[in-house]
């Protein structure tokens, strides 16, 4: 097998990896010495001439050299990374998927002692506070360096090898692919590959909780839900259902009495948690139902389709829809934990895939350059599931750019109480038309995502309209739309009926109507935009840009 050693710079890779590596007979590969090899330079020559940006691709090629893992079950290869090294998800996909991942774990008070003494040059931390500057260090990579297995590198070096020898002795035994691991507010996050059963059986025992009273509907149940159900009964837990209607007819009124009966009969009580298996719209409902029982029950989320895993299944906001409007009904109500399995996305249909990046040019718009690169690079092979999307870790990258820009988005406006771009209404890019087409459509025929590339198309010719989108983002955003077949055809709806939706929107000020409008770098919200100008603009999107069967 290879294993692979994470941490914080002076945790001791190097050390640990070289003993290790002797007392195996294994091949002690240090990721930073290929880098300074390849390069003709040391590494902070490197950050010198090229800055970060040129030694982190440095860095992503030098990962990608390794090849494929090792797996035999005796230890072959050693690898000791760079600090730094994880942050970027695809290098954590090739490292972390099967190959055993050891954090060296220790406090930054610690670390920077033992800096302070080492002879090797940090250019993150040279020329700083070095205490400062390993904690701010250690904030910001910890979700990434939690994935793996956790050893206290502070301890005497034998004690060190004698835990991570025992970890090899465990590795055959570890399930599937932990990739990210967070907690905050917001709840625990969990993001990996094949995560789903022992990240739910863990949620379950730290609730102390025997039984999973799971809210679910028969599309991702029928798909998921055996896998689980057996995984569950193999670790002693018990299940109860609660099925849900399919789609946006689970966000009803109706649905949610007739859901809260089950409860009723099933006795759960306040400390028991709902499990929430299903997409978007089951985990808006379930998320609501969780809020009221019994004002306000645990929830955990076990996203199975790409728009709950990248947006809907983050964040705390839980909805039912009124004949009015989409999400009238809700409250915020943030999950106990949110367990992001990309493994269950396998079994979605393409069209799903396909809409759900409507959500991802979303989160790309926002600025986040690679996210666009992804898109516009792998975004058709997502789309169409291509089993290559999958193993090369291009899914797991989208997952985890989206959703991992999307926590860091709620963290600083949780509540969505900022009015300006930089807070959390910047998430509703897109949605304003979005939104009055679901509602003028009745809520069929048309997947969120794909109403949001409408929205998308509107948002950016308004933007650049009154001059806050510069036209040339504009054409990047509606050219990886039209790239993807996103928002492209003509609608159903007419564009009354849009109008009319959209005057019940939620992004409604004291000033009218809010339009979030994309910038080169992040969103403004203006209340100014003319009735003239949104009508030629949403008739123009309605209308379609490519020729090809009516949607809705």
């Amino acid at each position: 097998m290879d294993v692979v050693l994470v941490g914080l710079p002076g945790s001791g890779k190097s050390a640990v990896g070289r003993r290790l590596a002797s007392t195996h007979k294994a091949e002690f590969v240090d990721l930073d010495e290929v880098i300074e090899q390849r390069a003709g330079a040391a590494i902070p020559e490197i950050f010198d001439v090229e800055g970060e940006a040129g030694f982190r691709t440095r860095e992503r090629e030098a990962v990608a050299g390794l090849g494929p893992a090792d797996r035999s079950a005796a230890v072959v290869r050693v690898v000791a990374t760079g600090g730094g090294a994880v942050l970027d998800p695809r290098n954590r996909w090739l490292l972390y998927r099967r190959r055993l991942p050891l954090w060296l774990d220790a406090r930054p008070e610690v670390l920077a002692q033992r800096l302070r003494r080492s002879p090797t040059v940090r250019p993150l931390v040279a020329g700083r506070d070095p205490i400062g500057a390993m904690r701010k260090l250690a904030a910001q990579r910890e979700p990434f360096y939690a994935a793996a297995e956790q050893v206290n590198s502070v301890a005497q070096l034998p004690s060190v090898l004698d835990e991570v020898d025992r970890l090899i002795e465990e590795a055959p035994r570890r399930e599937g692919t932990p990739l990210l691991r967070s907690e905050s507010r917001l709840g625990r996050l969990s993001l990996g590959e094949s995560i789903a059963v022992p990240a739910l059986a863990d949620e379950l025992e730290r609730l102390e909780t025997r039984r999973a009273i799971v809210v679910t509907e028969p599309g991702a149940w029928s798909a998921v839900g055996a896998d689980l159900a057996q995984g569950l009964a193999a670790r002693g837990f018990g299940l109860e259902i609660v099925e849900l209607p399919q789609g946006e007819a689970a966000k009803r009124m109706a649905v949610i009495e007739k859901a809260a009966s089950k409860l009723a009969a099933l006795r759960v009580t306040r400390e028991e948690p709902l499990v929430a298996v299903g997409g978007g719209a089951l985990g808006d409902a379930a998320g609501f139902l969780a809020a009221v029982w019994l004002r306000g029950v645990p929830i955990v989320h076990v996203p199975t389709s790409l728009v709950a895993q990248i947006d809907s299944s983050i964040g705390g906001k839980t909805a039912i829809d009124l004949p009015e409007g989409k999400n009238l009904v809700g409250a915020f109500h943030q999950p106990t934990a949110v367990i992001t399995d990309v493994a269950l996305l396998r079994s979605l249909p393409p069209r799903d895939l396909r809409a759900a990046l409507g959500e991802a040019v979303k989160m790309a718009a926002l600025g986040d350059e690679r996210l666009m690169e992804l898109l516009e690079t792998d975004g058709e092979a997502i789309a169409s599931g291509d089993s290559m999307a999958f193993e090369s870790g291009a899914i797991a990258e989208l997952v985890e750019r989206c959703a991992w820009s999307k926590v860091q988005v709620v963290l600083a406006d949780e509540r969505e109480k900022a009015s300006a771009g930089d807070g959390r209404i910047r998430l509703n890019l897109g949605h304003t038309v979005g939104h009055g087409l679901e509602a003028a459509l009745g809520y069929a025929g048309i997947l969120h995502g794909e109403a949001v590339a409408y929205g998308l198309r509107a948002a950016s010719r308004i933007g650049a309209a009154v001059s806050v989108t510069p036209p040339e983002h504009a054409a990047r955003i509606e050219g990886l739309l039209s790239k993807l077949d996103l928002g492209s055809v003509p609608t159903r709806a007419s564009l009354e009926a849009v109008l009319e939706a959209m005057e019940a929107d939620k992004k409604h000020g004291a000033a009218g109507l809010r339009w979030v409008l994309p910038k080169a770098a992040g969103v403004e919200v203006r209340a100014d935009v003319s009735e003239a100008l949104v009508r030629e603009v949403v008739g123009g999107v309605l209308a379609g840009t490519a020729a090809g069967a009516t949607v809705g």
